[in-house]
């Protein structure tokens, strides 16, 4: 099948690469000049890993390939995907200027019937918006389709490829879409997961309502991670006693420092903004995004109760700065909030990321903070370790050395990664999230003297 993807962000390249990769002949459009140059010499303007690889084997191939040329991709297709930007607005809505703008060029450019597919995440009664554009600038046939994406960072492209379900927004009685779909989608469902047909406000509204509930399992086991504090409980624990029933399942039900990126943040703070419109109280939703924006200042509050409220002239070393592992985004990012909270109050922050690092010196932290070459390097001077960011690589490191490098051995572990009572063996006085904070055994030492050495397990 013949398509056309326009908008090669994160949505766009993910979706016009895997479609490629089943065969399909897809053009990318993007009206960025520089970025289509690299595209077709396979350079990639995100991290996405397994992405590379299939971009140079499809262009390679001839079946993926990338223009600024709009009108030539829409006659040259059946199909054309809408994946541009949707950023967010002052009042939490979506800008759908770029999306309305590329509708409105695909009617110009029509030359036959087309299918016109929205990926981007669009509010509920755009498409019928598409479709009155579209009209207006053409009187060829097409159909308006709603077909969300429902992709993890860091698992964008095994998501796209095999995907748990595949939704398909339609107007009423428009079976040639359907069909088109069905046909388009058929290789990724092989193993039987199913296309679900809907109808399009549906279909819409199904994006919005699954981040959202995905957010909500982050903020509800965030919140209970701050109620164990309080009590003395300890919410690993309390976690997988919770996940172990299949009715909550374990999912998404990991404390932390609150949930970022490009989708959630947005998403929910968008689905606030049409209730509002619509005249709900969106409870529940207004309660995730208030938890979301809690834990960050909440841990760092922790940071800084442990000197007592003067980080002055003190170094903190981060561990991560994107906002999840096997990513470069910082976009909603727990790390800058966090660095600059410290930098406020007079510290210094070094951090180590294996790929954020380049994004957050040019769009994010700038100069505001020292990069480091490795995660050891970001030690060295340090009075603590800030686990930011779950990398793999930050897994099991070489604690021994850890305390060498630092000049007190603490650790505030955002991320709930290493066991509290192996870190006091360990001789560090280690803070994590939703557990009692463990003090090594000579808990008379300051923090910013030497603690006692004690023998690692």
């Amino acid at each position: 099948m013949k398509l056309c993807v326009v908008g090669t962000g994160y949505v766009g390249l993910v979706t016009g690469t895997c479609l490629a990769e089943m065969g399909n002949d897809v053009t990318c459009v993007d009206i960025d000049a520089d970025k289509v140059a690299k595209l077709h010499q396979g350079i990639s303007p995100i991290y996405e890993p397994g992405l590379d690889e299939i971009i140079r084997s499809n262009v390679s191939e001839g079946r993926l390939t990338f223009t600024t040329d709009l009108a030539t991709a829409v006659k040259e297709s059946l199909v054309c995907f809408i994946a541009v930007g949707t950023p967010q607005g002052d009042d939490g809505s979506a800008d759908l200027n770029a999306v309305y703008t590329v509708a409105k060029n695909i009617g110009q450019a029509m030359d036959g019937y087309k299918a016109i597919v929205t990926k981007s995440t669009v509010p509920v009664g755009t498409a019928e918006k598409i479709q009155a554009i579209v009209a207006e600038q053409t009187t060829q046939p097409f159909s308006v389709v709603s077909n969300p994406e429902f992709l993890k960072q860091g698992a964008a492209v095994e998501d796209c490829l095999k995907p748990d379900r595949v939704i398909v927004g339609t107007m009423p009685n428009d079976q040639q879409a359907v069909d088109i779909m069905r046909e388009l989608y058929s290789p990724f469902l092989r193993t039987g997961n199913p296309v679900i047909i809907m109808d399009i406000r549906s279909a819409e509204m199904t994006k919005y309502a699954s981040n959202a509930f995905l957010a909500t399992k982050i903020s509800f086991i965030n919140e209970m991670s701050q109620i164990c504090e309080q009590l003395g409980a300890d919410i690993a624990q309390v976690r997988v006693g919770m996940s172990t029933d299949r009715r909550i399942g374990g999912q998404f039900l990991f404390p932390g420092l609150g949930y970022g990126g490009s989708c959630f943040p947005k998403d929910v703070k968008a689905l606030i903004k049409t209730a509002d419109d619509v005249g709900c109280d969106g409870t529940i939703i207004r309660s995730v995004d208030a938890v979301n924006k809690s834990m960050r200042h909440h841990f760092l509050d922790k940071m800084l109760n442990f000197y007592n409220g003067d980080v002055k002239g003190k170094t903190f070393a981060f561990w991560g700065l994107s906002f999840k592992p096997r990513t470069d985004d910082l976009r909603e990012a727990p790390s800058v909030d966090m660095a600059r909270g410290l930098i406020a109050k007079g510290a210094k922050v070094q951090a180590f990321d294996p790929k954020g690092m380049e994004n957050s010196q040019k769009y994010y932290l700038g100069d505001e903070i020292t990069y480091c070459n490795s995660s050891y390097d970001a030690l060295e001077g340090a009075d603590a370790l800030v686990l930011v960011t779950e990398w793999n690589e930050f897994r099991r490191p070489d604690f021994e050395k850890v305390r060498r490098l630092l000049k007190a051995p603490v650790i505030f572990d955002g991320r709930n990664q290493y066991d509290p009572d192996r870190m006091v063996m360990r001789g560090f006085h280690y803070m994590s999230v939703g557990r009692q904070n463990m003090m090594a055994e000579d808990t008379a030492t300051k923090p910013s003297e030497p603690a006692l050495s004690i023998p690692g397990a």
